[in-house]
């Protein structure tokens, strides 16, 4: 498919906060879950599809990110002297990743079940859409408490709401990018223009998933996909 994503986009840069110590010494995507590397979960996903090009952005202590992930060939935006958040992330990181559609995925939650980028590959119709994530039913979604973020139509359109969690997977046109002021932002501003016009959509994932952005996620993690140590 012509307009088929041929890279991926691996939000790695955060401070993982949230994890507390762990976090002091190494960035958030090097804690091990199932005795790996977080990220290494995320890359497994991206293996079967055999894209192009995959990169990572850095910001938070990025030597032992960047020394665990060149030898795998995933290439690297580092984010300096400041974090430049998801939206001004991806658009620095466009020389390495190319032009066209891009999966994107966020390096703090683990998945179990079908692959949710060869879903959202499957599923992914360019002439209705400008963005497509994958979206967790609450039943589905560990350590996650929040009320959701989006509601689906039938369709697949996406509308604001408590309903479905935004898992952090996605396939999204990138080209709305080059009209944001902000050196740093989310890319929330890109969602809200796309619900605007009606070309944001979304769907539900068949598996689990796990948020890893806390301590206790990572058992909940190990647990989720039967891991014994």
């Amino acid at each position: 498919m012509r307009d088929a994503p041929q890279a991926l986009m691996l939000f790695a840069a955060g401070f993982g906060t949230r994890m507390g110590a762990l976090t002091q010494a190494q960035p958030k995507p090097m804690i091990e879950v199932a005795g790996r590397p977080l990220i290494d979960h995320a890359l497994d996903l991206a293996a079967p599809l055999r894209l192009p090009r995959v990169v990572a952005n850095l910001h938070y202590r990025p030597e032992p990110l960047a020394a665990h992930l060149s030898p795998k060939g995933v290439a690297l935006s580092i984010e300096a002297p400041d974090i430049l958040e998801t939206g001004g992330g991806l658009r620095h990181a466009l020389p390495l990743l190319g032009a066209g559609p891009v999966f994107t995925l966020n390096t703090d939650a683990v998945w179990h079940g079908e692959n949710p980028l060869q879903s959202l590959l499957d599923a992914w119709d360019p002439a209705r859409m400008d963005a497509l994530l994958m979206c967790i039913p609450k039943a589905q979604a560990m350590g996650h408490k929040g009320q959701g973020d989006f509601i689906l139509a039938p369709d697949g359109r996406a509308a604001r709401g408590a309903g479905l969690i935004y898992g952090g997977a996605q396939i999204i046109k990138t080209d709305l990018l080059a009209e944001v002021s902000e050196t740093a932002f989310s890319l929330n501003v890109l969602w809200d223009r796309m619900l605007r016009d009606g070309r944001l959509f979304g769907m539900a994932y068949g598996g689990t998933w796990c948020d890893v952005g806390h301590p206790q996620g990572i058992k909940d993690a190990e647990a989720m996909i039967g891991y014994r140590a």
